[in-house]
């Protein structure tokens, strides 16, 4: 009898675990959210510093005013709530892959109806956003060779609106080549960022199956596409961004699980994808962090040479074509800590205090992922599903040391934040209906109380 002791004991103890490590997780997003708020209150009211709106960590205002179209996420979240766990469960894997990246969007949009139609193309509208600047791309031949001049010092002309300045050249190339195919203006432009925030599902889906299996995959699909993520998805660049850095490393991930040419083309395909990603965000260059881990938990390497041949040719063909990389980071670092020469009017954030962002950036990516998200990642102990989160984690904290993301993170965060929302599948079954209910109800009570920014 007395044998049989240690044994219940260690049984006790993982239960313990189990309970209380999840519990841990969220209550420090709840403190961390906390915490954010009641600084940043002060902050606002003895420095008014921020600068990201009254809706602290996230950037909004408060809503003064109702409308007709705010029952909107409402009801699409109620249908989805009584229809995508039916759907989860009975679709083969495939067809539920394309059944996940349709209701992604139409989740993202849902959610953006909350301010009307507008509420989709007018996060793009701003002077500060890439459309701003299409029209003054003339020549995409001397395009990238001129690009890093209007950075930073006005004495070569205008100096790029906020965002094109502050990232490579490929983001506002793209919004130039929509509108050099007759795709122009802010509809074309949203449809497209909207439309790679959805493909990001896919790609996640499909290596938390290659990590987790199959039926982990299949829980998973119940909470991605609906996660409160989404609202950010509805309308910003970073959502293609993330739509793209998914894509490459998934082809990473498979590649390094399979052998033979097939395995060389994704490892290709892979680096194609990450390597477009550098000139798409500066931030993007830490998706090596979970490129390095989902190809070495694997135990190989070749992917990783294969992939990294295609990033280096990719950077050296820009650089014939007259834009260095790293020059480029340098300009756009030193726009964001010390503001554009000259400026008028003058740039506001690099008198974001550093020590407030350090945990708000964080408050505000514990706001996107939800509840759920939060208590999955307090069961991630010796899982095989540790490694993307462990490395989107080491992703964040670089980019939190870099002092070059201060503020407005929740969009940035996307191309990270896909990586962690699995964790939710990490949940007991019997909870997976309530847990995406409330998944739903705190995306909804965001979208109906605060006009975001994006």
């Amino acid at each position: 009898m007395t044998g049989t002791l240690p044994a219940v004991r260690d049984e006790t103890a993982v239960r313990r675990r189990r309970i209380t490590a999840p519990g841990a997780v969220l209550a420090a997003g709840v403190v961390l959210v906390a915490a954010s708020r009641i600084a940043g209150a002060w902050v606002n009211r003895t420095h008014d510093l921020l600068h990201i709106g009254g809706t602290y960590p996230i950037a909004g205002s408060w809503r003064s005013a109702w409308s007709w179209w705010l029952p909107v996420p409402v009801v699409v979240a109620v249908a989805l709530l009584v229809l995508w766990p039916r759907v989860v469960a009975r679709l083969r894997w495939g067809r539920l892959l394309a059944a996940a990246t349709v209701v992604s969007a139409a989740w993202a949009v849902a959610l953006s109806l909350a301010d009307g139609p507008a509420g989709l193309t007018g996060p793009l509208a701003p002077f500060q956003q890439y459309p701003h600047d299409v029209p003054r791309v003339t020549d995409l031949g001397t395009y990238l060779s001129t690009f890093a001049r209007h950075v930073v010092d006005p004495a070569n002309g205008p100096v790029w609106t906020v965002h094109v300045g502050g990232h490579p050249p490929g983001a506002l190339g793209l919004f130039v080549v929509l509108q050099r195919i007759g795709l122009g203006g802010l509809g074309p432009a949203a449809a497209v960022c909207i439309a790679g925030g959805a493909l990001a599902v896919p790609s996640v889906l499909a290596v938390t199956r290659l990590f987790g299996g199959t039926a982990t995959a299949r829980r998973a699909a119940l909470f991605v596409p609906l996660a409160p993520a989404a609202l950010w998805v509805a309308t910003s660049a970073d959502a293609l961004f993330a739509g793209i850095g998914a894509a490459g490393l998934c082809a990473l991930a498979y590649a390094a699980a399979r052998r033979g040419p097939s395995a060389d083309l994704l490892a290709a395909l892979g680096g194609l994808a990450l390597g477009c990603c550098l000139f798409l965000s500066y931030g993007l260059a830490l998706l090596v962090v979970p490129a390095l881990a989902v190809v070495l938990v694997q135990r190989r390497i070749r992917p990783l040479l294969i992939g990294a041949a295609v990033v280096l040719a990719l950077l050296a063909l820009a650089y014939a074509a007259g834009f260095d990389w790293w020059h480029g980071l340098s300009l756009a670092a030193e726009r964001t800590r010390t503001g554009t020469r000259d400026a008028h009017p003058p740039t506001v954030w690099q008198d974001r205090p550093t020590w407030y962002f350090a945990f708000a950036d964080v408050a505000a990516l514990a706001v996107a992922l939800g509840p759920a998200v939060l208590l999955g990642l307090g069961r991630l102990a010796d899982r095989r599903m540790a490694v993307l989160p462990a490395a989107v984690g080491v992703a964040v904290l670089a980019a939190l040391v870099s002092d070059l993301s201060k503020g407005e993170v929740e969009r940035i965060w996307l191309p990270f934040a896909v990586w962690l929302l699995p964790c939710a599948a990490l949940l007991p079954a019997r909870r997976a209906r309530s847990m995406l209910a409330v998944q739903l109800g705190w995306a909804v009570l965001i979208a109906v109380t605060v006009r975001t920014w994006w």
